[in-house]
């Protein structure tokens, strides 16, 4: 069996988990894992199994069996439970204790996209297209709120910077990872274009070409739940 066992989906919180794992194994082969793909349109989540593993019944969900079945939710937990287990090195993070301050940072990035940009965005998109009655005092408020957390990045950004956390220009971390797979999605009830923060969309940019983050998106592979 393979050390790890990543339940996810095609979501935006799905693909963090997914990024990192490609990322780990590009720079350390590994850890292998297999992936469980979540349909959430069926509720599996909400089953009683799914609940034992993840009693929020959200994806993504991480079980280690290399740790006696350690399971682990939340997505950001799940980017820092990898760092911490699997990055040895401190490639994509920094040493708490050696580094700080840089630390710090990183998780002050981390909270800022895991309790700002994702629940607004998420929240956009559901009064965009999810909501069962129209209601645009809502729809625009989590639109506009959602643009200022990208100003936010972007003012980040413009501090000479090519990466969210980082001494000098940064480098690319789970800070950056944790927050990507919303601002790739910006497009479905944000902006149709990042025109409006320059620096914003060629970090987008940047981040889309690693391999690893290529990778780390065509899991599960899109179609996986069509039938033939």
């Amino acid at each position: 069996e393979k050390p790890l066992v990543l339940y996810t989906g095609r979501t935006p919180n799905g693909f963090k988990a997914s990024v990192y794992l490609e990322e780990l194994r590009a720079r350390y082969g590994g850890p292998d894992y297999e992936t469980f793909p979540i349909d959430i349109s069926t509720n599996v989540q909400k089953e009683p199994w799914f609940i034992k593993l993840n009693p929020n019944g959200r994806i993504p969900t991480l079980v280690d069996r290399s740790q006696n079945n350690f399971a682990v939710f939340e997505s950001a937990a799940i980017l820092l439970y990898l760092a911490q287990r699997y990055d040895k090195d401190h490639v994509f993070w920094f040493d708490p204790e050696k580094d700080p301050y840089n630390y710090s940072e990183l998780l002050q990035w981390i909270f800022f996209a895991h309790g700002g940009v994702g629940p607004m965005q998420g929240q956009a998109n559901h009064f965009t297209f999810a909501a069962k009655e129209d209601i645009p005092y809502a729809r625009d408020r989590y639109v506009t709120e959602t643009k200022r957390l990208y100003n936010v990045l972007e003012i980040r950004l413009a501090q000479g910077r090519d990466y969210l956390a980082g001494p000098g220009r940064g480098k690319p971390t789970i800070a950056d990872f944790n927050v990507f797979p919303w601002v790739k999605g910006h497009f479905v009830s944000i902006t149709k274009t990042l025109d409006e923060w320059p620096l914003l969309k060629a970090w987008l940019e940047r981040i889309s070409e690693r391999q690893g983050v290529k990778a780390g998106l065509t899991v599960p592979p899109e179609g996986w739940n069509k039938k033939a």
